[in-house]
């Protein structure tokens, strides 16, 4: 089957039947450190909900130390069916025990209410400071400000963004439109925030057992196709496996860090039940664009960085130990520090690569460098020693904004994608504390 993913305009107000909202109230105000900012008026309550009984899935963190909206959200997110997420950023609602529980529940009790809804269509994401209590005043008139400004409107979803954003500088928001090759069109739209304590290794409610600073992934996606709950679950399941989940900027994994996914079935394409056939197969590569490029987004807006840097390993034993050397090497500090500086220094990736958890042959390694565009990479080292090639070429190309690094381990078939960013002198400063 043939279709087409395009880009387009808006978030999480493009697919039919969503409204979405975002509100100044003051949670940001009440000492929630740097990148809250405490001027006046900053939006800090979002609001997003569907006029009509959606399919619900859901990714959340697998840190052990869990924000109460997650464990919230994510008994919610086990079901088949939600309605609206309600979120604030400049208090991460985490350890704060029995009353961050009862905060929690509370705001979805209210958004239910006003919706008239089942609560447990409801959910919430907090995300700031960590440790504080939510400030429970603010935050209810925060609520029902966001309720009174629901708006389908490509403003209202721009102000959801908005009223995410932490450290972020920029509100992140893509949207596609799937069109079928009989002229059917459905759409796929998402907001995102996350610019610091970013490297999310969530799991999807299919895998979860029952039962510091401000920062932190949050996205939610919303969709008009109609997809049986179980395949929505599996498709982001999937879909986060090749983007959130392959992104880090500091190499810390947050308390709070959650996916969400309603899809309301209110456009005309086919329902969506088997990912394998052909809707579905259009379906996840829609979700796929729409995760990737919002996990780019944040990987661009990290926290003081001036380089993006793709790190593509192959040749590993298995998947899994090629992403363990995608890490070692995108987390490491003294390779991210010379990414700052320009410099190949391609000994400091050689040496992380060897401190892995996966089986590493020395003189098989070979480490390039490819600019934007490129298909060849500058290779800086064959066979584990040095290639001989120009090193004011590599250093052309480490110098760029954005590039990227081949690693070939050539011990298996292996493979992993993960995008990193440099360390800076910015990121250093701004973690400082107040």
């Amino acid at each position: 089957m043939k279709g087409s993913i395009e880009k387009i305009p808006g978030s999480v107000t493009a697919p039919k039947g969503f409204k979405a909202s975002g509100v100044h109230c003051g949670v940001k105000t009440r000492g929630t450190g740097k990148g809250s900012d405490k001027g006046p008026g900053k939006k800090d309550v979002a609001l997003v909900a569907s006029d009509r009984v959606a399919s619900v899935a859901g990714t959340f963190t697998s840190n052990q130390v869990v924000a109460a909206p997650v464990l919230v959200s994510l008994e919610r997110a086990r079901g088949d069916h939600g309605r609206a997420v309600v979120l604030n950023s400049g208090n991460a609602n985490a350890c704060t025990g029995a009353q961050g529980m009862a905060d929690a529940e509370a705001m979805t009790e209210q958004v239910a209410l006003a919706l008239d809804i089942p609560v447990e269509h409801t959910m919430v994401c907090s995300t700031g400071r960590i440790g504080l209590p939510l400030p429970m005043d603010v935050v209810r008139r925060g609520i029902d400000d966001a309720l009174n400004c629901l708006s389908d409107s490509r403003g209202a979803a721009a102000d959801a963004a908005a009223a995410i954003m932490t450290s972020d500088t920029t509100a992140k928001e893509f949207a596609v439109e799937v069109k079928g090759p009989d002229g059917l069109t459905g759409r796929i739209g998402g907001i995102a925030k996350g610019a610091g304590m970013i490297e999310p290794r969530m799991r999807s409610t299919l895998d979860l057992p029952h039962g510091g600073l401000h920062a932190t992934m949050l996205c939610v996606i919303t969709t008009d196709f109609s997809v049986a709950p179980d395949i929505l679950k599996r498709a982001l399941r999937s879909s986060i496996g090749q983007s959130f989940n392959c992104i880090t900027v500091d190499g810390d994994m947050s308390t709070n860090d959650t996916v969400l996914v309603l899809a309301n079935g209110a456009s005309d394409t086919p329902s969506v039940v088997d990912l394998d056939g052909e809707w579905g197969r259009l379906f996840l590569e829609g979700l796929d664009a729409v995760t990737l490029g919002l996990a780019k987004m944040i990987v661009s807006d990290g926290e003081g960085i001036t380089k993006v840097v793709t790190l593509k390993v192959e040749g590993a034993r298995n998947d899994e130990e090629a992403d363990a050397v995608a890490r070692a090497v995108g987390n490491s500090s003294l390779v991210k520090t010379s990414w700052c500086g320009g410099d190949p220094n391609w000994g400091r990736i050689m040496d992380a690569i060897g401190y892995a958890q996966a089986k590493i042959i020395e003189s098989l390694i070979d480490i390039g460098y490819v600019a934007p565009g490129g298909e060849e990479p500058i290779w800086a080292t064959l066979g584990g020693i040095d290639s001989g090639s120009s090193f004011e070429s590599q250093k052309e190309i480490t110098t760029l904004p954005e590039f990227e690094i081949w690693i070939r381990l050539g011990v298996g078939q292996g493979k992993a994608t993960l995008y990193a960013a440099d360390l800076t002198e910015g990121y250093v400063e701004f973690n400082l504390g107040e």
